[in-house]
């Protein structure tokens, strides 16, 4: 046999790859959001000037040791228990050494052989149905530092060393390699991301490097029972490039074995401008990484009073809110699950909801109105300039009959770009639903009036006209009519 390179075959077709079955395994590094890092006092902020946000311990300077910061310990806790992982009385760190020129202590403070918590598992929703997907273990670690280069040719090419990285808090959570597609990793990462935002583990800030994935990826033939040769996609930083690269692999790796090649067990990358994989190293083993027990740190022991201290002060899972919205408030599925997208959202949701006291109505305009108007300006929620209170106001309005749906909307609209609330807008604006009789009766008579031949029509039979009447009407009442109201005058007048 003879190893060959991506360069070597063209990709597979879809009819070749349709015969083999793909075996995909994730390990996603969280930054935690803490104030400081993991061993020492400076600050995790984004953004400082290079090389300013660290001290001896950060940079690995002799003599200088590490301290474990216990609010990291208590998200990576909290993650655990979210992940539904058990968690491990006792853990400990381990040394893992390696050399990068970011690294400066030479290696990495992380856990081997006793991680914090093990065995646990994510459910992901993928075309109408459920999969579970095994979670290996979850450990703590620090961070490297960051490698910054510039310059393209040979004769002006700079790399420079940022250690204000150096030291933050991480959790690595390796999947069993339960996916079987490139749509499963992404329900896979997409559900992660979701529970960690939502528990304020992380705010699994992409951009920021806050979250970050490898993904370990072979072939098989569908049918059979041993797992091919693997190979890492390393530092995956969207969940985009995250699908184009396991598509890619998989393709290529089909290639391979279709042309008589041999997969080699390496570390690939994977190059977003030109949509390929490429080889960056062999794979290392464990016994590449000379692990031995981290001896400036005890062992971390897990007491049963601070486990459920921290089970005490979880907040509610996106998957258990999901259900309690569609129980309490009689949601339809789809709409529970894009009102938990964020956490934000489904707080926003059930604010506008009680203000309101019609949940489906809340429901309709946080999904509709506000998340368009969101969209068309690129906000959060959290930037919205109409609060949660504010839309529960109009929504109770408009359920009192107060206001039409077409001038809640208006209101709306003003309420967007003014901050006021519903009721002084209506109160200034003269805008208030028209549900008095006698001046309804008033406005239909004159639009019947003015349109003789339309109303011969409906009288002979032609029903439809009825729309332009209504129409008329609430033109003439610049859209303050009751609708049901002006309906039912009409009929009776036209009968």
């Amino acid at each position: 046999m003879i190893e060959m390179s991506s360069s070597a075959v063209d990709l597979a077709p879809p009819e070749a790859i349709a015969h083999y079955e793909p075996v995909i395994g994730l390990e996603v590094h969280v930054q935690l959001s803490t104030v400081t890092k993991i061993f020492c006092g400076c600050p995790t902020s984004f953004g400082a000037p290079p090389n300013t946000n660290v001290c001896p311990v950060c940079l690995g300077l002799p003599g200088a040791l590490p301290v474990l910061n216990r609010e990291a310990v208590e998200l990576a806790i909290r993650a655990s228990l979210a992940l539904n992982c058990r968690i491990r009385a006792k853990s400990r760190f381990a040394r893992k050494n390696y050399f990068y020129p970011d690294l400066p202590k030479g290696y990495q403070i992380s856990q081997y052989d006793e991680p914090l918590a093990e065995n646990g598992y994510v459910d992901i929703a993928l075309d109408g149905g459920a999969k579970r997907i095994g979670i290996t273990r979850v450990h703590m670690e620090d961070d490297a530092g960051k490698s910054i280069h510039e310059g393209f040719s040979d004769s002006a090419r700079y790399s420079y060393v940022d250690l204000n990285r150096s030291g933050t808090p991480l959790i690595e959570i390796v999947s069993e390699p339960d996916m079987r597609s490139s749509d499963e990793a992404y329900a896979y990462l997409t559900e992660i991301k979701q529970v960690l935002q939502f528990i304020d583990v992380s705010t699994c800030d992409m951009e920021k490097g806050h979250l970050r994935c490898d993904a370990n990826v072979s072939v098989r033939l569908k049918g059979a029972d041993k797992f091919g040769t693997k190979a890492e996609v390393k530092n995956l930083n969207s969940f985009r490039f995250l699908k184009m690269a396991l598509d890619y692999e998989i393709a290529r790796q089909v290639a391979v074995i279709e042309s008589g090649g041999r997969i080699a067990q390496e570390t690939r990358q994977y190059n977003s401008d030109t949509g390929e994989t490429t080889g960056m190293r062999s794979k290392e083993h464990a016994h590449d990484y000379r692990y031995f027990p981290e001896p400036d740190l005890v062992p971390l022991r897990i007491s049963d009073k601070w486990l459920a201290d921290v089970k005490a002060n979880m907040p509610e899972l996106p998957a258990l809110k999901r259900e309690r919205f569609v129980e309490k408030y009689g949601l339809r599925e789809y709409d529970a699950q894009v009102l938990t997208a964020s956490r934000a959202i489904s707080d926003y949701f059930e604010r506008a909801a009680a203000a309101s006291g019609d949940a489906r109505t809340a429901a309709n305009w946080v999904i509709g109105g506000l998340a368009g108007a969101l969209k068309a300006e690129n906000r959060d929620i959290t930037e919205s300039p109409v609060s949660s209170e504010k839309l529960g106001e109009l929504i109770a309005l408009i359920a009192k009959g107060e206001l039409s749906g077409k001038l809640a909307k208006q209101v709306f609209e003003t309420m967007w770009t003014t901050g006021d609330s519903a009721p002084a807008i209506m109160e200034r604006e003269g805008l208030r639903q028209i549900s008095d009789t006698g001046a309804l009766e008033k406005i239909v008579d004159d639009v019947l009036a003015a349109n003789p031949k339309q109303v011969e029509q409906y009288r002979g039979g032609k029903t439809a006209v009825m729309g332009f009447l209504v129409g008329q009407i609430m033109k003439a009442s610049r859209g303050q009519a009751s609708p049901s109201a002006v309906n039912e005058i009409l009929k009776r007048k036209l009968a």
